[in-house]
């Protein structure tokens, strides 16, 4: 379940901190895009971005912009629309819906890097999102992505910035290379 940001247009400084691991020029997925702030950003980089998002509004915003390929598409019913693509990055950001996380590495390319930052158990004292459905378990990214990737960096806990949140974040790399380090 995505969660608005009105008016939001940074990108989140764990998506900028990580985003140059990523190939240069890379294909990057950002799942559950929203407004597009992190979309946008990525192509002012250099990626070639798909934004992938149900709303269509949303979405609209974003039409035209070069190197950005818009896709509307409900992530969380029907076939998972990335059987066949494989990605050298993935963002997620403020979604959760589980039964699609194993899926997401599966469409990062090996040496792909995946950087997610969403909310985690805790964060119900600060508002929405509050169901647990909604909310990951203490260190739930690590667990699920320590079998295929190795990780560069994983943090969770209480934030101020950009508002008040208790959130679970993770930036890794599709393959075990224990001698992988942050640049």
């Amino acid at each position: 379940m995505p969660l608005r940001h009105a008016g939001s247009t940074t990108p989140s400084t764990w998506v900028t901190r990580f985003a140059p691991l990523i190939a240069a020029g890379g294909e990057v997925l950002d799942l559950a895009c929203g407004s597009g702030r992190h979309a946008r950003w990525l192509v002012s980089r250099g990626f070639r971005v798909e934004a992938a998002d149900r709303d269509a509004v949303a979405l609209e915003l974003l039409a035209g912009v070069p190197h950005l390929k818009v896709r509307e598409v409900d992530l969380e019913n029907g076939p998972w629309p990335y059987a066949r693509q494989h990605f050298d990055g993935i963002v997620v950001t403020n979604y959760l819906f589980r039964p699609r996380l194993p899926l997401l590495l599966t469409a990062l390319n090996p040496g792909g890097v995946l950087i997610y930052e969403t909310f985690m158990v805790g964060n119900e004292r600060f508002g929405k999102p509050s169901n647990p459905d909604f909310l990951l378990r203490s260190h739930e990214l690590l667990e699920t992505v320590a079998d295929a990737c190795t990780v560069l960096a994983y943090e969770q806990g209480e934030v101020a910035e950009p508002k008040p949140a208790v959130v679970q974040r993770i930036c890794a790399v599709k393959g075990h290379n224990p001698g992988l380090r942050l640049p």
